[in-house]
Order: C-alpha cells, then structure tokens, then sequence
C-alpha cells in the first residue's frame, strides 16, 4: 500500500475528515504541527502508522522536518490542508522530487505577491499597496481612496481585518493588526515557515459589492468562492459555494454548497477563477479563489489558496455532489488516475445542500449580543425551529465545548472570537440559507445567560 505523509497544522478542513479519507487510501504517516483536537486524538493514534509532535527546536527549519520525515516512512506523498503549512510542504515535496503545488506556492499565499501577480496579468481586484512598516501604511492610505482595508499578508480566517475610514485611523489600525498577529500566533494560527510574517500587510480599496444582480431571492452575500483543484498545472473546477453576508469587517458567518447562480452567472464567475489560478502558477493542489461580486456582472478578485477551502466546505461538497475531494486528492498526488469534473458542478447536479456556520456573538443586523451567553448545542438543536427536513450538527472538533462563554465578538480578531461551527443539511440552498438566518436571529435568545460576567471566554 502507498504511503502518505500528512502535516496538520491549524485550520483547513476538520482533521477527522481529512485523515478519515486520506487513511482509505494509503498508509498515513502523521506529523502533527499543532495540537490534536481531542475529539480526534483516539482516532488519530488508531488510523495512522505513527504520529509524530516535533518540539520547537526542530521546527525552527520546518522544511527539512518535513522532508526528513518523509525520507524516514518512505512517503510516496506529502500533503498539508492547512493554510498555514502550505509553503513549507510545497518546497519540501520540491526536495523531494513530489508532486505538490510547486515553487510559486507563495504567490498564493503572500497576499502582496498574489495581487502584484494578478496586476501584471491585468485581472479584475481591488486598487492596493503592500506594507510594511506604519510609514508605509500611512502612504498607501493617502494615494488610495477611503475607506480601505488593512489585511494581514498572511493571515486566514478574516484575522487583523481593519477598516480604514480616514487617513486619521491608519496609526490604530496599524497597532490594532499587529498586536491580532501577534495574539493570533500564541493561538497557532500563523505562518509556519515564512521568518516574520505577521510584520507584512496589504492595504487595498474596499469595492461596492451587490448580491442582488446575482442571485434571485435575498439574504445572500455579496462574495463566493469557487472550489477547485489544479492537477498536473490545469486548472479543473468543481463547484462553487455561495455565502452569507459578512460580520464587519469582512468576517465570514456561513458557507452554503451550492451557490444558487444562473448557469451564464456561474460559467463568467468559474472563467474569472480560472485565469486567477492560471496565473498563479499552481501545479497539483486543491484551490479555493474567492470573488466579489459587483453590479452589472462586475467581479473583483478576493484571493485563491493553493488548499481546499476551510471549515466544512469539502465535506459539504461531498455531501451534496458526491465527490470526495481528499481522496481524489490524495490519489492524484500517488499517480492514480482520477476523474474530475469536466465542469463545475451546478445547482441542477446537487443531492440537496449543505452549510457550514460560524457562530459568532453578533446577531443577524451585525450588532454584538446583549451580554454574555454559554455555548449549549442540545440546547439549540431542540429550541432552534428549523425547516422540517433539515438536520443540525455541530463540529466537534472546531467548537468549544457545551458549557464554555461564548467569547465577545471582536472585528479584528476575526474567526478567532468563533464559539462553534455548525453544519445544516437541507432540502435546497434556499432552505440552508433561511434556516441559517433562523438560526443567527435565535441564537442569543435561546442559549443560556452566563453566570457570571466575569467568566472568561
């Protein structure tokens, strides 16, 4: 049997999906650069030939840990579905003569050198500039036109998002973001590899989005992403997910599988992720290439991952079309033959739907609650009334436990704040969408007051 090597970091799909499906297909070999989740250390220890933790000396030059590692089971395969492991296993797969997404695995991860990349290639995005200290911050903010949005080159999950509505903000921001960075590292959810990431930043013009022009009924958001996977350098699409409107800043509460876009909508949406992807340069990874979506049919560029989109996108995907996408994945990267979709997957193909949410401490009209409340997922499932033939679940994994405060909602923090993620299966997307929206609306009124205002998140 084939062998993989398979390094967890933070973030990327729920670790059991993953090794669940990587494990039907090979012999596992785990090298475990974050914590296991508890709900997955068991399962871990009994579906994989061994686990390795590194301590933090010999991550200091995480490449050659990978690269080691692999040398020593024979790996026939070396794969991550963190964003934050991604660079370090491309360039070890590089060493290693595997295949993997290759050197320009950067470019889709560096968020200053994706959109210089896609400037040069004349694609749709936001007017920007990269940054790096606080001068450089101001700069940019005064050859831009507010407001504008600070991003960490680096980060994931929305972290260190910071809005700019004057050139009088910029000094806040500019500390508010780094001290996220730095917060968000003690947590884990930073770049592995690259030495002082968490000082580069992009600063870029925030575009007017509509959801109306694209999708029929409301509720909608105003962005989706396209998810995808680039085998031997060709870009094949598989289907795209839509969203619901983003928490301010720009922080994501739900993804829905499958977008509800008109078969002319999604081909233009699918030609833009294509040539975004093409761009970049990948050659065996999955993508995920988000895009707003403006008036008129306009689009603007968001960003593209060299990874299969997180929270539960790929087991949504696999609910609602069948294909699991970490096993094609992973019998790709062995030289197995696979069968891609020829085209994006549409809303006529899809068995139902399915979405993920991120439960965050801000009601439905973006307001924070009114005081604290304790994370109770029995609770919800029986006083939450959703549609008849919907089913709700929550995703140990990636939720506190039941019991636990939910933390304040905090903007720049982004996901980290994120008490639970959920997963709703429905009839059709519209279902998804409004028992999503059901769900939002009733959460502070049915979950349990904490005690205590004191009671740390």
């Amino acid at each position: 049997m084939s062998t993989v090597l398979l390094v967890h970091a933070k973030g990327g799909p729920p670790l059991g999906h993953v090794l669940s499906r990587t494990a039907a297909r090979a012999d596992v070999h785990l090298l475990a650069l974050s914590a296991l989740p508890p709900a997955v250390a068991g399962p871990a220890t009994r579906r994989c030939a061994s686990v390795t933790t590194p301590d933090d000396a010999v991550r200091s030059d995480l490449v050659s840990l990978i690269v080691s590692c692999a040398r020593e089971v024979g790996a026939d395969a070396v794969i991550t579905f963190s964003e934050y492991a991604v660079v370090a296993v491309a360039e070890a797969c590089e060493k290693l003569g595997l295949p993997g997404a290759g050197a320009a695995a950067a470019l889709a991860r560096d968020k200053r050198l994706m959109r210089s990349t896609w400037q040069r290639s004349g694609l749709p995005q936001p007017a920007f500039r990269p940054v790096a200290t606080e001068a450089d911050l101001h700069a940019a903010v005064n050859s831009l036109s507010c407001p504008v949005l600070l991003k960490a080159a680096w980060s994931a999950g929305s972290t260190a998002h910071q809005i700019i509505a004057s050139p009088g903000e910029a000094a806040a921001a500019w500390a508010r973001s780094r001290q996220v960075m730095a917060e968000s590292a003690k947590l884990g959810y930073a770049e592995l590899h690259v030495a002082e990431a968490d000082a580069d930043f992009v600063v870029e013009e925030i575009v007017s989005g509509t959801a109306a022009d694209w999708f029929a009924e409301p509720g909608w958001g105003d962005y989706l992403s396209v998810e995808g996977v680039v085998a031997d350098g060709v870009f094949r699409p598989v289907c795209l997910s839509g969203r619901m409107p983003t928490v301010e800043p720009f922080t994501e509460r739900a993804g829905i599988t499958p977008a509800l876009l008109s078969p002319d909508a999604q081909d233009r949406v699918v030609d833009l992720a294509r040539r975004a992807v093409d761009a970049l340069g990948l050659r065996d990874c999955g993508t995920h290439t988000e895009i707003k979506l403006g008036p008129d049919g306009s689009m603007w560029l968001i960003e593209t991952a060299a990874r299969f989109g997180g929270a539960m996108t790929v087991p949504q995907i696999e609910e609602v079309f069948g294909l699991d996408l970490v096993g094609m994945l992973v019998d790709h990267l062995l030289g197995r033959p696979v069968a891609w979709p020829e085209q994006a997957l549409t809303p006529a193909q899809a068995r139902g739907a399915a979405g993920s949410l991120v439960v965050l401490a801000v009601d439905g009209r973006g307001e924070a609650w009114q005081g604290r409340r304790v994370w109770d997922f029995p609770v919800v499932a029986s006083d939450v009334p959703l549609s008849p033939d919907s089913e709700l679940s929550v995703v140990a994994e990636s939720s506190l436990p039941d019991g636990s405060v939910v933390p304040v909602y905090d903007p720049a923090a982004g996901a980290n704040t994120m008490a639970a993620l959920c997963l709703l299966s429905a009839a059709d997307a519209r279902t998804v969408l409004r028992d999503f929206e059901t769900l939002v609306d009733a959460l502070p009124r049915v979950l349990p007051a904490a005690q205590s205002e004191e009671v740390p998140a």
